[in-house]
């Protein structure tokens, strides 16, 4: 099952892409979920493992789902990437902070 690009009549995605897309999404999840449950590892390999597992699955599902990458309609698709990935660092930036000045001001001294 193939649907046309509107641009040139190639293919740009298929039930293959979305399968592959499918499997990695489950293997980003489940490692992590794995590691969690079992306690494999030490708290920080675990955190580590989880953030960079969820940073990669974002990517894969805007690859792989939205079909977003560097080639497709004169780039824009890739400065939607570079979107993407500052609006992650700043969520990740301004909840780390948050919590870091919400510990310092709860806590007793």
């Amino acid at each position: 099952m193939r649907y046309p690009n509107t641009k040139n009549g190639d293919a740009y995605f298929s039930l293959q892409t979305y399968l592959k897309g499918f499997i990695f999404s489950i293997l980003l999840t489940i490692i992590p979920f794995w590691m969690v449950i079992n306690r494999a590892g030490s708290k920080s390999t675990i955190l580590s493992l989880v953030i960079i597992c969820a940073i990669v699955q974002i990517f894969v599902h805007l690859i792989y789902f939205l079909h977003l990458n560097r080639k497709s309609e004169e780039g824009w698709n890739f400065i939607a990437i570079l979107f993407t990935a500052l609006i992650i660092l700043i969520i990740i930036a301004g909840s780390l902070w948050i919590m870091w000045n919400l510990n310092c001001n709860m806590m007793d001294s």
